[in-house]
């Protein structure tokens, strides 16, 4: 090759040529360096006859590269799918391939790097913050700014730390190998519909080509321990395996279940890990070395050589939707994956999307299904609470029968979950005096109330205050009134309750990390606690055989803000959280507290009619045309100026394209009208299947111009409506 066409790492750039100079030899995939007016730059070499609109010129115009990397080069199918993904989700190709090169400092070859743990000295003077940097440091060890992270501090106490002898250097190598998971470590008893489902899937993975499975068995069927044999196949077979998770938290009690059948723990890769550790993963992972990856969505973009096996884990989560950046869904881009690197992808969950179910009903996906619990266990009873009839006493949230079976449960030492999907203590706090209410000044969103840590928050942009002893506005001292219930709140409503029972609260607040997530699991399954209060983090994935009672708080909380999947969602959540319960010996209760329980998926999840409603829920999408029947795609403006946002909106309004099959609506203000100090504008994009959305959204857009302040994004398939 005398020139080659690059991707650099410069989103608002697209495909460069450069010329190769003489005595250099370069390949498509091979990561290269490459001059971007004075400085350098990482970039991927592209094949020849992609990108064909790039404009030409002779080869003695073109800026030599500098460098070739000493790394692997992308694969092949991976190039395919970044241009997949770069196309159907309208993002640049840059932005895509960014995920791809996660790791920057892996690029640089082999190294060792100076970390620092606690060397069991204690420093001559002892300050909170020091004090709080050591408790949780514990025995975690990593580099100076990665400490001050965990320990919620700055980098100078950290180095002050360092300097008074509390925490001494490590040398730690980049490239150490991971030792590999043995296929044959534990023998596991399978159930017979459980042996029939693994048969199944290793047969896919030993035919080495491309199936798309929905694994499909209620809470406590075994899914994990079916497709484990699958992912035994593959190491035989000395393939590599992905293993998507849709949170952090639930990582490390994945590795230590991995690692009880495999005699190993997975390779990890999420955005908790210390730099040092992700460039290490990312070399293993690139030369084919890391045999079982288990990461959040972003894993799905790392190159693997010999990727033999995808398995996406509660795969109706909408986690698995990217929000912000490029938007893609990791569900759906995993089974393009598949597809282009000719293996088998199994997404599964007890509750598997209306999405997911329909390519299933298209011949397109295989089911496999576990229509009973593994054991013996049984499904929990369901009971509901009218709180219409049966309200809770006055400044409390937990109906009486709710009460009385956390009661009993306590009596026989058994454990409970309560679950609401409303983080921190109240939603809204305001002043009784004034009518005062704290607004988040950055967005259009009411400041959330924490109280164990004593803030007020903004859930969607992060800016936190000190609570104030006294209204702002008026002054008046202990005039603030919390109003409404999150977890914090129930959690006082228990202790109150039960001031003997021992809890834990578990949001993203308090599980921040897979290493408070074990925590919590071991603190749960050694039987220090009895009591859980959670959101949506404890709904999925956890085992815990002394927990037989869940209690939904407000089962109609998801219901409310027009969210086309708002009814699906609660039916998945809530029959999650409800699988939390009995999948021991001990029999399980759910107690599902409604004020509306005459809606369809409430009354579908009292009789436990899953059939009913997903076919109802169905129908209704069908008429509507709404995904997966039809098609959305969301055009959002955004600007710091609130006349501009609004200005650019309407121009994109007034250009939009008039064709058969083609609907637009809007401009119209977000609902969450002003987020991180951008004033946001959406219109909404509603097409028959049949219409090639995407390039007409480009071609849509490219006939307008904006001010460099304005921010177009575009959301294909969108799963936010704010």
């Amino acid at each position: 090759m005398t020139r080659a066409r690059l991707i650099l790492l410069n989103a608002a750039l697209g495909p460069l040529d450069y010329r190769v100079p003489h005595g250099m030899s370069v390949e498509p995939g091979q990561i290269v360096v490459a001059p971007l007016g004075p400085r350098p730059m990482i970039g991927v070499v592209w094949d020849e006859g992609s990108f064909p609109d790039v404009e030409t010129v002779g080869d003695n115009r073109l800026r030599p590269l500098l460098g070739v990397v000493d790394a692997p080069p992308l694969p092949a199918p991976l190039r395919r799918l970044i241009e997949w993904t770069a196309d159907y989700y309208l993002a640049p190709p840059a932005a895509v391939l960014r995920m791809a090169l996660a790791s920057l400092s892996a690029l640089e070859g082999g190294k060792t790097v100076i970390e620092y743990r606690q060397s069991g000295a204690l420093p001559d003077r002892m300050t909170p913050q020091r004090l709080q940097a050591l408790e949780r440091i514990g025995e975690r060890q990593g580099l100076v700014r990665e400490l001050a992270t965990i320990g919620d501090v700055s980098d100078a106490v950290i180095r002050g730390l360092i300097k008074q002898g509390a925490l001494e250097a490590v040398e730690v190598s980049t490239d150490l190998p991971f030792p590999e998971p043995d296929p044959d470590h534990a023998h596991v008893d399978l159930s017979a519909e459980q042996q029939a489902a693994a048969d199944r899937l290793i047969e896919q993975v030993r035919e080495r080509d491309f199936h798309a499975v929905m694994l499909d068995g209620v809470t406590g069927s075994g899914k994990t321990e079916v497709y484990f044999e699958a992912i035994a196949q593959a190491l035989r077979q000395d393939s590599q395996t992905l293993v998507l998770l849709p949170e952090i938290a639930l990582t490390e009690p994945f590795l230590d279940r991995f690692a009880a059948r495999f005699g190993h723990a997975p390779v990890a890769w999420h955005s908790g890990l210390k730099q040092s550790d992700r460039r290490r993963a990312w070399r293993a992972i690139s030369r084919g070395e890391a045999k079982v990856v288990v990461g959040a969505r972003s894993a799905l973009f790392l190159p693997y050589p010999k990727l033999g096996l995808i398995i996406v884990d509660e795969a109706h989560e909408t986690s698995f939707k990217q929000e912000e950046g490029v938007r893609y869904h990791a569900r759906d881009v995993a089974v393009m994956r598949g597809l282009m690197e000719g293996c088998p992808v199994v997404l599964a969950s007890a509750t598997p999307a209306i999405e997911t179910r329909h390519q299933v009903e298209l011949g397109r996906y295989e089911e496999i299904r576990l229509p009973a619990r593994y054991g013996g266990a049984e499904l929990p009873e369901i009971v509901g609470v009218d709180l219409t009839q049966d309200p809770p006493d006055r400044g409390r949230w937990i109906a009486p029968p709710l009460v009385q079976a956390m009661r009993e449960v306590l009596d026989r030492g058994e454990q409970s979950l309560l679950f609401l999907n409303r983080r921190g203590y109240a939603p809204l706090t305001l002043c009784r005096h004034c009518g005062y209410r704290f607004q988040c000044p950055n967005c259009s969103a009411w400041m959330v109330e924490h109280r164990l840590t004593r803030r007020l928050a903004c859930h969607h942009c992060g800016h936190a205050v000190a609570t104030p002893d006294a209204c702002p506005e008026c002054k008046q001292p202990d005039a603030l009134v919390a109003c409404g219930p999150g977890v914090e709140r129930i959690a006082d409503e228990v202790k109150a309750l039960f001031p003997e029972a021992r809890t834990a609260i578990v949001t993203s607040d308090t599980l921040w990390s897979p290493a408070r997530a074990a925590a919590f699991v071991r603190d749960v399954a050694g039987g220090a606690v009895d009591i859980i209060i959670g959101t949506q983090l404890v709904t999925k994935g956890y085992h815990f055989p002394e927990l037989t009672l869940v209690g939904v708080i407000d089962a109609d909380l998801g219901l409310d803000g027009g969210d086309l999947r708002a009814a699906e969602r609660t039916f998945q959540q809530i029959t999650q959280v409800s699988g939390r319960a009995g999948r021991g010996e001990k029999p399980g209760r759910v107690f599902i507290q409604t004020r509306a329980g005459e809606a369809p998926v409430i009354k579908a999840l009292l009789d436990g009619d899953e059939a009913a409603f997903y076919a109802a829920e169905t129908a209704s999408r069908r008429v509507a045309n709404a995904p997966p029947f039809g098609r959305f795609a969301a055009i959002i403006v955004s600007d710091t100026d609130a006349a501009l946002a609004q200005e650019t909106a309407r121009r994109i309004g007034k250009a939009a394209p008039h064709q058969e099959g083609l609907e637009v609506y809007g401009p119209a203000e977000a609902p969450l009208s002003v987020l991180r100090g951008r004033h946001r504008w959406r219109l909404l994009v509603h097409a028959r299947r049949s219409v090639e959305v995407q390039a007409i959204i480009r071609n849509w857009l490219s006939s307008i111009d904006w001010k460099a302040s304005t921010r177009v994004s575009v959301d294909v398939d969108p799963y936010s409506f704010v």
